[in-house]
């Protein structure tokens, strides 16, 4: 980093505020923002992340209580901060395909359909999520010297451009420039970029300072005639130009990804079940990653014929809409597969929404989640759930009871409903969670009497190496080296840092920053 450029941006009374936009959803805008977050922590930088509207599934309890994205809490790691609602005021969790509960500054405040948060009467809302953006914005510029922020799917989507607070109405209202990145590895790179800045206005095509193109395979000679070619069309620099990286694992915020299977001796088969509403997927990142583990998404929304990949655990992820997915995976008679599982001695993990499934009943009569009523659960543990208007978010830790032996975990809890057991069975953990004023103890979890099914609200049950073997030992895999999320997630943060030092012009990236 030149030391100038550096002085420049810890010098400000104010923060710096850099914005990353995308030509399309998936371009790469997260990543991005956590590896300039990751290089400029190491370089002595006080850096947050902020990202003023999200729409995900995958979502994360921070330390003041509250609730974002999950790839701001990724990026917040990356700087080396705990998560907090700051980071990321707005999120929009999809219920159904035209509603989404709406998250501000991490607390619930309501269910929206499309039409009312994006349509021509939505106009005193948005003003208000815009406040609660400025606001949470306003505390991170007084606190840290350089905020790194990301947009949301594209700027040049026209029926979204009125009252816009994710994309360029948020760059426009804090006067902030913005880099562009575009993914090369799905073609028509160049064609994304100069479509992009055509349908923006003269004011925000200018506050684009230059581009990144991303994912890039092969030799990078072969393009620099285009590359030519697009600094002179557009009069904007490309700031990079960023080599696919093999392997890269991080947690995701949307996609399910499953690793490659490298290893050729015979592996442990763990099957998660795919809802319509699977949230907090990540919960199984130190499965997927496993190089012993098999590791597969199966969905649920297709009737179920018969045959399915073999397994020795199959997982009931989370649920952002319990009861129907509970119905969609009735209804195409998916339940048969866990019957027979069960019947040839597998074994059974439900985590959050899939724990509530596990039960005897899930009732909603306040219409939490959807319409009101009662739903018969898959009997598999004898536990009903009441959905409740009050989300509990908790940063827990604490000790899980296996086997005779204990192992520490961590990890948090996100969920609407609050589960009774009504029968005989094993508490699993033991966890002290933290409510902002003082330590609760919580006795979470179940064993089945059979020893066959296990259930726990604890997201990041799988994190923490001892705790992910005894799950695995339980679960029939008698050989479980530790796999450590935490320590590879570090890993693979410094190799994204690394990577963009030396295929970005960070001088010219830190000028444009300070606004040298």
């Amino acid at each position: 980093m030149s030391q100038s450029n550096n002085n420049a941006m810890q010098n400000k009374a104010v923060a710096n505020v850099l914005m990353v936009q995308g030509t399309t959803s998936d371009a790469g805008k997260s990543t991005l923002v956590a590896g300039l977050c990751r290089y400029f922590a190491r370089n002595g930088v006080k850096v947050a992340p902020f990202k003023p509207q999200n729409m995900a599934l995958n979502s994360a309890v921070t330390a003041d209580g509250g609730e974002i994205g999950r790839a701001q809490a990724l990026q917040a790691v990356a700087c080396g901060l705990a998560p907090h609602t700051d980071f990321n005021p707005i999120l929009l969790k999809p219920s159904s395909d035209t509603s989404s509960q709406v998250i501000v500054q991490g607390k619930a405040l309501s269910h929206m359909d499309g039409q009312a948060y994006f349509g021509k009467n939505a106009a005193g809302y948005r003003t208000k999520a815009m406040a609660a953006v400025l606001d949470s914005l306003s505390r991170l510029t007084a606190q840290y010297e350089l905020v790194m922020v990301e947009g949301a799917g594209s700027p040049a989507e026209i029926n979204l451009r009125e009252g816009d607070i994710a994309n360029m109405g948020f760059a426009e209202a804090v006067d902030c420039p913005v880099i562009l990145i575009a993914d090369i590895d799905k073609g028509g790179v160049f064609a994304h970029i100069v479509g992009t800045l055509a349908l923006l206005s003269d004011s925000e095509r200018a506050r684009i300072k230059g581009v990144v193109i991303n994912r890039f395979r092969g030799d990078i000679s072969l393009l620099q005639s285009g590359l030519d070619w697009l600094e002179a069309e557009i009069n904007k620099p490309v700031l990079g130009v960023l080599p696919y990286l093999n392997d890269l694992y991080l947690d995701a915020e949307d996609a399910l990804m499953v690793a490659p299977q490298k290893s050729t001796h015979p592996k442990f088969k763990v099957l998660v079940l795919v809802w319509p509403r699977i949230s907090n997927h990540t919960d199984f990142d130190a499965l997927r990653l496993h190089p012993d583990i098999e590791f597969s998404y199966l969905t649920v929304t297709s009737a179920f014929d018969g045959t399915a990949p073999q397994a020795d655990l199959i997982i009931l992820p989370g649920s952002k809409s319990v009861r129907q997915d509970l119905a969609t995976m009735l209804g195409n008679g998916w339940d048969t597969l866990l019957q027979t599982h069960l019947r040839y001695g597998g074994k059974v993990i439900g985590i959050c929404g899939g724990y509530q499934m596990l039960g005897l009943a899930i009732d909603d009569p306040l219409g939490v989640e959807g319409e009101a009523g009662e739903s018969e659960g898959l009997g598999l543990l004898p536990l009903v759930t009441e959905l409740t208007a009050t989300k509990r978010l908790a940063q827990v830790s604490g000790v899980l009871n296996l086997l005779g032996e204990q192992a520490k975990v961590s990890g948090y809890e996100i969920h609407c409903g609050q589960s009774q057991h009504l029968g005989q069975g094993q508490s699993l953990l033991h966890l002290r969670a933290d409510d902002g004023n003082h330590g609760v103890d919580i006795e979470d979890g179940y064993l089945s009497v059979d020893g066959q099914i296990l259930g726990t609200y604890l997201h990041g049950i799988f994190d923490q190496p001892k705790a992910c073997q005894l799950l695995l030992r339980w679960a029939g895999m008698t050989h479980a080296p530790a796999i450590d999320i935490d320590e590879l997630r570090q890993q693979q943060l410094d190799r994204l840092a690394d990577m963009l030092a030396e295929n970005m012009d960070m001088d010219k990236l830190q000028q444009l920053i300070a606004g040298v």
